[in-house]
Formats: structure tokens, sequence, C-alpha cells
């Protein structure tokens, strides 16, 4: 649930209902003519979305990815581009009806790519084009070794270790026989795992598969995110860093704990780079928070018992950096680097003194800077640098969000993608300068929408602080309209944000997407209230074990600010709206808003505790939240207080129309819970909608789904905040 705000882009992009039907027609850039500079459903579905990108090896070229949304095929098609590293002579390269996807380069004039479920290779302009695997249609994701000689493959494997396999005679059987935790993760029941294999790289293709993970029924990359970021070679082409939670059933669904093994490629031995003190046989309660159990004691933090994901090997081959949570059970814990020495086995963890996220990083060749990475600091996503000394710098200070960071092999820039409340995705090419960081220049390169862009009026973003009721002070953004007129009031949104500890920075997303609420005539207040990483581990900390109490008084803080200090707020026409912890928020506020809101919206948001706390597949985030399970007789004084103030809890005090969206494939949070805030609604008397999908999860990813949510989203509020 923390990472969806950060994440909610990057799966939009991934999903892959484009065509496979040879006789369809192509999904391309779609030509839209906009009526009076609005956006709307239409054409933010009518963008194309930049996905995976790529530098030649000699940094002259990038390869990278876009998708096409046809809304009335209700499909996406992915496609391949290359142009040269400047951002010129922009080409398409592929034609296919079929998606092409995840280039990446063999040589500086040829490059591989996946369509069909299998690896291909083809030359930068499009020719010679050359099948590389034979696995019925399987792979998922592949990482060439630096010499081209090997490749990982990830495929899916048949797993049983939650769901029995039902008998071979009774084929068409569709019932599931249960036997421990994990047997749903995400929108899918866990009956299949993936695993990277690899393999040689010959004239005749890849052949010599072997199972890197072969005989252990783990996950690698991990779910329900997890890519081959996950994954690295070494330099000299003999090492696999791969990331994997060596965990089944109710372990699995209690903890976080992975960790960064090395696979050698010659031996097929592996060593875990994280538990190399021999690590403590730790049992848990699993009922009970892991805050105060022996897996987080002093003694065996050293193992790295959180969250380790996401290796990289320095360019010299002697080091491997990763990204690190320190505590079990805790996955908004604050992400650090840490670096290991293949030499000496020495673990350092880099950014101590960078008191917020590291979300993504790169190697540097440079020798005043180690690493560059991104990090969310103040509600934005900017670039920094580190050195040995642990010296950090900001390159960038920029009201943006940054992203996935790739060295241009010139060792002198830095490929990224950049967003904001106004700008979708685009692709940038940043010249770093530790030195004087004020010299860091910033130079984009792709102009995916700009035919769009270049017919939208767009509005403003101010950025407001507050002091708070516990006395510090809180940064909030406000999104105008376009064409904004101060002497006019508007009706204005509190945006409740989700995690409940994912930042609310200057994201782009398809769904919440501030531009186009703007662009409806709303005012947006988006609040980063307690609980939200950018501010300090004390404040992020904060809202855990406390969902309604300080986080609560900030969301109407801030909406009262804006209602009594800026005019053009109409404090007579406030909504309130948000996803996951954000529709939780607005299932709560509906019982103490005091009459502040005239309608409220909330999308697969919790409404039942108690309910919840059985129903998500992840019991490790509902333990740290909540302290513990609702049946406990010794419970904390805050797992007390979070089901004594469970939003159902306060339903006799609604006496505001709600409309709750939910998906029925979101098993992260159960479809009754927003089932239920409607009944509950309904059976008081107060208006009410629900929005209900058999075919999502805790997101909205199909086309007209999505045209359906935004339609839906605003004749809401239209009704209640303009009429």
């Amino acid at each position: 649930m923390n990472r969806f705000a950060k994440l909610a882009v990057a799966m939009l992009l991934m999903f892959a209902g484009g065509t496979t039907n040879a006789q369809e027609v192509n999904i391309g850039k779609q030509n839209i003519a906009i009526k009076d500079g609005h956006m709307t459903p239409e054409v933010l579905w009518a963008m194309g979305r930049i996905g995976s990108y790529s530098a030649s090896p000699d940094g002259k070229h990038i390869a990278y990815q876009v998708a096409y949304y046809s809304v009335k095929a209700n499909k996406s098609h992915h496609v391949l581009y290359m142009m040269d590293s400047d951002g010129k002579n922009q080409r398409k390269l592929t034609t296919s009806t079929k998606n092409e996807t995840d280039a990446a380069w063999l040589s500086n004039d040829r490059i591989a790519f996946i369509t069909g479920g299998e690896v291909w290779a083809m030359n930068i302009d499009g020719t010679n084009r050359q099948q590389l695997s034979n696995t019925n249609g399987e792979v998922e994701g592949f990482l060439f070794s630096p010499d081209k000689q090997k490749i990982v493959i990830i495929k899916s494997l048949p797993y049983h270790g939650s769901i029995q396999k039902n008998p071979d005679d009774l084929p068409k059987a569709t019932g599931r026989l249960v036997t421990d935790l994990n047997y749903r993760h995400w929108d899918h029941y866990v009956e299949t795992i993936p695993h990277p294999f690899v393999g040689d790289v010959t004239a005749n293709g890849i052949v010599n598969l072997t199972d890197i993970l072969e005989n252990e029924p783990y996950e690698c990359p991990m779910a329900p995110f997890g890519g081959t970021e996950q994954l690295a070679w070494s330099p000299d082409s003999k090492t696999i860093a791969y990331t994997c939670r060596k965990k089944e059933g109710v372990e699995y669904a209690i903890s976080t704990d992975s960790d960064i093994f090395l696979y050698n490629v010659d031996e097929h031995t592996t060593f875990n780079l994280c538990k190399i003190s021999g690590g403590m046989e730790c049992t848990s309660d699993p009922t009970k928070s892991m805050k105060n159990q022996p897996v987080n004691s002093e003694e065996n933090l050293k193992n790295n018992p959180g969250y380790d994901q996401n290796p990289q090997f320095s360019p010299d081959g002697k080091y491997v950096a990763w990204l690190s949570m320190a505590r079990d059970g805790y996955e908004s814990d604050r992400q650090r680097l840490c670096c290991y020495n293949m030499e000496t086995g020495e673990k350092r963890y880099l950014t101590e003194s960078f008191d917020s996220n590291v979300d993504d990083f790169c190697w540097s060749d440079s020798k005043d800077a180690l690493i560059y990475f991104i990090g969310v600091w103040h509600a934005t996503e900017n670039l920094y640098a580190i050195n040995w000394k642990g010296e950090v710098k900001q390159l960038t200070n920029d009201w943006a969000d940054f992203g996935s960071l790739q060295m241009l092999n010139n060792g002198k820039q830095i490929l990224a993608e950049r967003h904001d409340y106004f700008n979708a995705a685009d692709l940038y090419v940043i010249t770093p300068n530790f030195k004087k960081p004020e010299k860091t220049s910033v130079e984009q390169i792709t102009h995916e929408n700009k035919h769009i862009f270049d017919q939208l009026a767009k509005g403003k973003v101010q950025q407001r602080w507050v002091q708070t009721t516990d006395g510090k002070q809180m940064l909030y953004w406000v999104i105008l309209p376009p064409n904004f007129d101060e002497t006019k009031k508007y009706p204005t949104l509190l945006f409740c944000e989700g995690g409940p500890q994912s930042p609310v920075s200057q994201f782009w997303s398809y769904r919440w997407n501030f531009m186009i609420m703007a662009s409806q005539g709303y005012v947006v207040v988006a609040p980063n209230r307690h609980g939200l990483p950018g501010f300090g581990s004390e404040w992020c900390e904060e809202i855990s074990g406390d969902w309604t109490g300080q986080c609560m008084d900030d969301y109407l803080t801030a909406i009262d600010d804006a209602a009594n200090n800026l005019p053009f707020v109409d404090k007579d026409r406030l909504g309130a709206v948000g996803a996951s912890f954000g529709g939780f928020s607005v299932y709560y506020l509906a019982g103490h808003h005091n009459k502040r809101f005239k309608c409220f919206i909330a999308h697969d948001g919790a409404f039942n505790l108690e309910s919840m706390y059985t129903d998500t597949e992840e019991v490790w985030f509902s333990n740290w939240e909540y302290d513990d399970a609702y049946w406990n007789k010794d419970q904390t004084a805050n797992a007390r207080k979070t089901y004594e103030n469970s939003p159902h809890k306060f339903v006799d005090k609604w006496d505001t129309p709600i409309l709750c969206i939910h998906g029925e494939m979101d098993y992260r949070i159960n479809a009754n819970q927003g089932m239920g805030a409607f009944n509950a609604a309904r059976l008081r008397g107060i208006e009410a909608q629900l929005l209900i999908f058999p075919d999502e999860n805790h997101w909205v990813l199909k086309p007209q789904n999505g045209i359906l949510w935004q339609r839906t989203f605003f004749n809401w509020l239209d009704r209640w905040l303009k009429e």
C-alpha cells in the first residue's frame, strides 16, 4: 500500500493488454482535437506513455518504449523508438501489430527486445530481425551479460506451496484447495512464481537455460512489482546479483525480509550478502507487529532483516550497492544505499545523512561523485550525488519528479525521466556537476505528447506552509485551474494521499491526475500530512499506530487554511477524494468533518479495519500499522485506538453524499470494504453510488474502465459541487 503513488505510473506503462491478432489495426500516436484547451478523460488516454529506455554502449543512441492506448479497442500497443542521444533523428523502429518492448543493446548497432514472449534482436534501423530464444512464449524479462555471451531470462514456473494441484482426472475443476497463506497476491492466485534462468548466447540463439533457483520455492523477481532491476551482472560476466525473499506461507505473509544473493555462473554457488554474520533464528508472533520482536533487535539489524533490493555493481566490479531498509515487517522504512565491498566483505550505509528515501540510483564514473540518486525532499523528487565521505549534494532543484536513472556510457551524463503536475513523463539528459551543483544542466530530449499539450490550457501550482495542531510546519500544494481568475470562487477538492507513507510529490498519474481535476474547474488542495516521506523520519513514522489522529487533523488544517485564507476557495463547495489509505481517510472524515464537505469519493479504501486485518494478503502491513490482531487480549494502546476508530464505527455520523469505487481483483484491500461502505451509506439513507470493477485490481488499467472511472468521478463532483 505504501508504494502505490510512486508505482502507479510504472504499472500503467507495463499494462500489456495489447494487440495479439495480426489482423488487428496497429494502435499508434493519435492526433486529437481538443475543445477550448480543456483536458478530458479521452485526451488523457490519447497520450503516449514512455516506458523503458536504454542508451547504446558508445552513448550515441537511445532506444525507448512508448505505449499507446485505444479506448475503442480497449487495448494497448507498445512500440520501440530510436533517437540520437541529443534527442534528434527520432524514428519508430517497430511497426508490427504485436507489442515490442524492453530494448537492450547488444552492440552499438544492434538491440535485443521482447515480442511474443521471446527475445529477438534487430539492427538499429529495424532490419535483420532474428529470434534468439525459444521458450514457447514464456519470456517475461531478460538481462544480457556485459560480454554478451550469456543471458538471464525470467520465466514463471508452476507453484503449489499454498494452493494444492488439482487431481489430473479433474482438468475442468475450478476449485482451489488452499493450505497456507500467500495464496493470493495483489490481483492473482499464487499458482506460479517467476524464476531467473541463465543461458548461453550462441550464433544460433539462446541455449542451455539453467534455473538459478532450481528446486527453491521462492520468487525472483519479487511480487508484485519486481522486474529485471532486481538482478544485475558483474562487469566480468561471472556473477549475478539477485533479490529474493526466501520465505513461504505465513512467514512470507508477515515478513518483508528480502536479501541480495550472489550467484557464481561457473560454479553454480550462491552467497547471501545480507546475512553474512550467519543471521539469527528469530521466531516471530504472526499476530503482532515486528517492531519489538527479536528479528528487529539491535544485534540482528546488522543482518539486514528488512527490504533489500535492486543491486548494481560498480563499474570496476569492486562493490555492489543496493537499496536497503533496516527493519523487518516495515515496507515504509527509510530506504538507504548499502554498499558492499567484494574484497573485504564490509557493508557501508552511504546515505545516513539524507533523512528520506533513496528511490533509484546509478554508479558514477566521476572522480568527485560516487553514486547519483533520486530522493524525495519537501515534496519533490530531485537528483542528488554522494561521495565516499557520505557528503550528499543536491544537483537539481525543480518542482518536478525525476526517475529511472541510467548513466549515458560516456560517463558524464545521466539519462532520466521527468514529470510534474502539468507535464507527462519525457526523457531528459542531465549533465551533473558535483563541485558546482548550480552548474548542473537538464535538457529535454523527447516531446512525446507535445501535439496534445500544445492544445491544452495549463493551470498553475502554488506551495503553502501552515502550522499543524502539534505546532509543526506542513507543506501543501494548491493546484489552480487554467485561465485562473483570482476574483472568482472555485469548488475545491481535498486530496487524501494513499500509502499511508507515499509522497505528495510532483507525480503525473493517468487516474489521479491533478491537471485534469484543475481543467474541470476545481482547485486542488494536496497536503503533505504527517506520515509522508521528505520531511524527516520522525514526521514520516508518526502515522504508524495513529491513522486517525494527527494525520486527520492535518487534512482539516490544510483545507481550513485554504478555505479561510485563499479568497478563491469556495468554502461552501468543498469535496474530499482519495484512494487506498486516502480512501480510508475519506471514510473516516465522512464521520468527523463537521459539515465541511459537500461530497466524498473513496477509491479502494479500507472501511472496516477488523475485517481488513485478515482480508489483506500482506499481513506484515496490518501488523506494523495496527500493532496487533484484533482478537489479541493484550493489545497495545495504539492497537485499541486503531480498531476503536475504524471508519465503520462512525457511520451513524455520516451525513454527506459518497461515491465508493473498488476493484474486485484488489486483494490488497478487498472489494468487500467498498461494498460495505456503500451498503452502510444507503441503509442510512445517504445519497451514494458504488462503481465496482470485476476485472480491475487496486488500480484501473483498462482504457474503457479508465474512461468510465473519470466520467463517474467528475459527474459525482459536478453534481454536488457545481449544480
